[in-house]
Order: C-alpha cells, then sequence, then structure tokens
C-alpha cells in the first residue's frame, strides 16, 4: 500500500467519525464522544492537507491540458508560471503528507518524570548528575517548563546519588524522550593533582507521567511500607514515621519517598512515580518484542546505552547514536540542547518514513 492508499483510508475514516459525532445514539456515550473526538482531532491536518494536495493536483491536470492547446505567447507563459508554482506547491505537500503519516507517539504531548542517578566514577560521577540537572532544568525554563524535584540523594561534595523529578509542561516527553541511556563525561576531577582526564557516567531514564486510567495497578498488588525520614546531616530528620516506601510486587519495582514532611504528601509522589515507572516497565517490555530484530536508528533506548559524550577538554559534545558532535560544550550544559533534540527527532522521523 503506497502513501496515496494509507491517505485515502485516512480520508474515508475521518468521514465515518464525522457521522459518528453527529449520531444521536452515539453522542449519548460521552466516553465514546470524547475517544471519536480526539481520534477526529489527530487526523484533522492530514485529511486537511490531502484535500489541498487533490486539489493542486487537479489544477495542475487543468493547466497541462491548457498548455498543449494552441495558446497567444502572452498567454502560454502565464500558463507555464502557474505550472511552476503548482509543481512546487505539490512537491512540497507530497512532504509534508509523508510526515503526517508517520505513526504518532502517544505520550509526546505528556510531561515527564526523571530520574538522573551517579553511576561510574564516584564523586565524580554524582556531580556529573548535578550537572545533567542543571542542564534539564535550564532547558525546561527556556520551554516555559516547571520543574519540580520529587526526591533527592546528595552528597557531601555537591553533587547527587539519585534525583527524581517531574517536568511539566507543553510536549515535554516528545523533546525530552532520547535523553535515555548513559551519559558520559570527560574532565579533569578538582581533586585530580595530576591534572588527569577521568571518565565518570551518569545515567538518565525519562518515562511519561500517566494517569490511573492509563495502567491498571491493584491497590492489592502494592506493599506500603511506613518509616521515619532520615538524611545526611540531619536533613529531612523526622519524628513521625513520615517515609513512605512502595512495593510493586508484580514487577518488583519499589519507590521510596521522604522529602516531604506529610506522610500523605510522600505516598501521593510515591504513587506518581510508581505508576510511570510500571508503566515503562510493560512499554519496555513490549517493545523489546518489537525491536528484537531491529534496532532503531537513534538506539534502543537501554538504560546501559551510552548516548552521549561531553568532553570539556576539547568542548565539544558528541551524540553517539546520530554521530553527531557541537563543539558548545559550556552552551549544551546550560540547557541549550535544541539543536541536539533536532537532530535526533529528525533522525526518528527519517526511519519512521522508511518504515513506511
Amino acid at each position: 500500500m503506497d502513501i496515496f492508499d494509507q491517505l485515502e483510508n485516512v480520508e474515508v475514516r475521518y468521514r465515518e467519525i464525522n457521522a459518528m459525532l453527529s449520531d444521536p445514539e452515539i453522542t449519548k456515550d460521552s466516553n465514546k464522544i470524547k475517544e471519536l473526538s480526539k481520534e477526529e482531532g489527530d487526523l484533522r491536518e492530514t485529511v486537511q492537507e490531502y484535500q489541498q494536495y487533490k486539489k493542486v493536483k487537479a489544477d495542475l491536470e487543468d493547466t497541462n491540458e491548457l498548455l498543449n492547446e494552441s495558446l497567444e505567447d502572452e498567454m502560454k507563459e502565464l500558463a507555464e508560471m502557474e505550472k511552476e508554482e503548482l509543481l512546487e506547491e505539490k512537491e512540497a505537500l507530497e512532504e509534508k503528507l509523508k510526515f503526517l503519516l508517520i505513526p504518532k507517539d502517544e505520550n509526546d504531548g505528556k510531561n515527564i518524570i526523571m530520574e538522573i542517578r551517579g553511576a561510574a566514577g564516584g564523586d565524580e560521577a554524582q556531580l556529573f548528575a548535578g550537572d545533567l540537572f542543571h542542564m534539564y532544568q535550564k532547558f525546561a525554563d527556556k520551554n516555559g517548563w516547571k520543574t519540580e524535584v520529587l526526591e533527592s540523594t546528595s552528597t557531601g561534595v555537591g553533587g547527587f546519588k539519585e534525583l527524581i523529578l517531574s517536568i511539566n509542561g507543553k510536549n515535554v516527553y516528545s523533546k525530552l524522550k532520547y535523553e535515555n541511556g548513559a551519559h558520559r563525561v570527560q574532565r579533569v576531577p578538582e581533586t585530580e593533582s595530576q591534572g588527569r582526564v577521568h571518565t565518570s557516567t551518569a545515567t538518565v531514564v525519562v518515562m511519561p507521567e500517566v494517569e490511573d486510567v492509563e495502567v491498571d495497578i491493584d491497590q492489592n498488588d502494592i506493599r506500603v511500607d511506613i518509616y521515619r525520614a532520615s538524611g545526611a546531616g540531619g536533613q529531612h530528620v523526622n519524628m513521625t514515621d513520615s517515609a513512605v516506601r512502595l512495593t510493586h510486587e508484580p514487577t518488583g519495582i519499589v519507590v521510596a519517598m521522604q522529602d516531604e514532611r506529610s506522610q500523605l504528601k510522600n505516598r501521593e509522589k510515591a504513587m506518581k512515580v510508581l505508576r510511570s515507572r510500571v508503566y515503562d516497565y510493560y512499554e519496555q517490555a513490549a517493545q523489546a518484542e518489537v525491536d528484537a530484530e531491529r534496532k532503531s536508528a537513534i538506539g534502543t533506548g537501554d538504560r546501559s546505552e551510552r548516548i552521549r559524550t561531553y568532553n570539556f577538554p576539547q568542548g565539544r559534545v558528541t551524540d553517539h547514536r546520530i554521530n553527531l558532535t557541537v563543539h558548545k560544550l559550556e552552551q549544551v550544559l546550560d540547557g541549550d540542547l535544541d539543536e541536539i533534540v533536532e537532530e535526533l527527532t529528525l533522525q526518528d522521523q527519517a526511519q519512521k518514513l522508511e518504515q513506511l
């Protein structure tokens, strides 16, 4: 089936949906109306562009017929100009329609839960985890998104063993979903007396934030443990049992929260993270089956996969999945991720176009 057969099917489905939305029997079902309205909205732009494409194609056929007739020089020149313009518009519409047919990622418009952890490299890895947190926070600020730290475990040297945060805003997941994996830093640590470059890593996990209705978690499958909060240097120390640990027994996923003094708030935050982790767990399992014989052009998203290197001596950042190197390390770590995100998105779209 070529793309124009697919577009015909999309247009037929669009007309079916609009007919159903006018059906008095269907309008009684609010859930069905909501589902159909969403599908109608998802298809609308594709159908409008396809209808414009068909109009341009018909105009082009008319112009070609006109050129086959005996015309005065002035009329022929005008027809040739019109043909050129129509050909350009037809080509542009064909390109746009290809991208509109790329299957939509249903999570692209969602907020995210992000987890950053220092990995190999001790104190230096944990300092780098803090640098990544700063980078994503700055990128979020530039996009008008809201960042909230849900849980953090800091170190005495100013880094972080672990950070769990939520980032809320427009299309957050679509721009940050490619950050999954191991990030590598190459630099001379402040504690290195002989000036040797050390290599350390931090891992980043990005999960769409999900609602109760999107992931079926049986409350009977969750073990809840309440305990007294504690922290380094007396931070978060509490005289009441406010810390919460949730264990999802079918998957073994554990989430602990103690940053808030309120047990209820810690439980709410823990449940938000647990929902996203459980959803991500099952999504990863399903995707592993799909990708068993095919590796994505932008990587598998595997948590252990090294995706990017931040090299301080050379002032460069290299994304290994798309062989992109930019020589603006400081700007990237200050939140200038647009070029990298755009290239990753284009590579992903190009691969999906091939699959079409």
